[in-house]
């Protein structure tokens, strides 16, 4: 007998129905009947009882059952764990600055040393450079996170993150600030492109600022914030030992929320190939305790 027969004889118990085994499997409705016809010869048995449309397992039927069906599972799990270590190849991927830095790191770390034999070439750029770079075909996939829609990419939620206002400026912690009480520091903002950027200026809606300066290296804005008339808008996870170690602080600001979501996106005609299936269902499960 072979796995397959076996895989849609445990199927047909579940359904009692060809129709709906067949379905399922994705198989035509006379190769599930050649198969368990096929299974019961091997057996010299019959395996099943037709009771209108349904097939009832009879008595030789759930014995074979009982008999068979942790052994398959042990082989089909056996298999898998060895189809799964022997993976290779390479994703070329791109992550926000943010993502690559603050949140993706560890999870990488576990990633390789599980599974050395593949590559993870990736680079970290602004959401704007990475959707660009994917309806290029410059990557598999990214990672980002703005607000967008586009009708040939499949984005996923896979973690929310908030932005906060900081400064090294421990006198801005003792009030809530409407957002303009604070035009008067020199605000650092990141690049054009930035998804941390497009949310903040969103978010402040129609209020103007004239003054600020732009940098895309979010380790030069945390050097900028150490003058006390410096401030900036940032993802809580950049500045997360910072603000634990009280060299910078959260200002509270009144009547805005900016809580986003970072994005998996990948083409819609992107081929799921094991290893990108693997990497993909690694970050979603590591990514919920980071």
């Amino acid at each position: 007998m072979t796995l397959k027969e076996i895989e849609i004889f445990l199927t047909l118990t579940k359904t009692q129905n060809v129709t709906k085994t067949a379905q399922i499997l994705n198989l035509s409705q006379s190769a599930v009947s050649l198969a368990i016809k096929s299974l019961e010869n091997k057996l010299n048995t019959k395996l099943f009882n037709r009771i209108g449309k349904k097939l009832i397992l009879n008595e030789n039927g759930k014995l074979f059952k009982e008999k068979i069906e942790k052994a398959y599972f042990e082989i089909i799990n056996a298999e898998n764990l060895f189809k799964t270590k022997n993976l290779s190849g390479e994703l070329i991927f791109s992550a926000s600055k943010t993502i690559n830095n603050f949140l993706l790191p560890p999870i990488y770390l576990k990633f390789i040393r599980k599974y050395p034999n593949i590559k993870l070439n990736k680079n970290s750029k602004n959401s704007k450079q990475i959707i660009e770079e994917l309806l290029q075909g410059k990557i598999d996939f990214g990672f980002i996170e703005t607000e967008f829609d586009h009708p040939d990419i499949i984005k996923e939620e896979l973690k929310k993150d908030n932005l906060i206002v900081v400064s090294s400026d421990k006198n801005l912690t003792k009030k809530e600030y409407f957002i303009d009480e604070l035009l008067n520091k020199l605000w650092i903002l990141r690049e054009k492109g930035s998804g941390t950027r497009d949310m903040f200026l969103a978010g402040i809606e129609d209020i103007k600022i004239d003054k600020f300066i732009e940098s895309d290296d979010v380790c030069e804005i945390k050097n900028l914030l150490l003058s006390p008339n410096t401030i900036t808008c940032i993802s809580e996870l950049a500045v997360k030992n910072e603000i634990k170690n009280k060299t910078l602080y959260k200002i509270d600001v009144k009547n805005i929320n900016f809580q986003r979501k970072f994005y998996l996106i990948y083409h819609k005609n992107k081929e799921i190939t094991p290893i990108f299936s693997t990497f993909i269902e690694f970050i979603r499960k590591n990514i919920k305790n980071s």
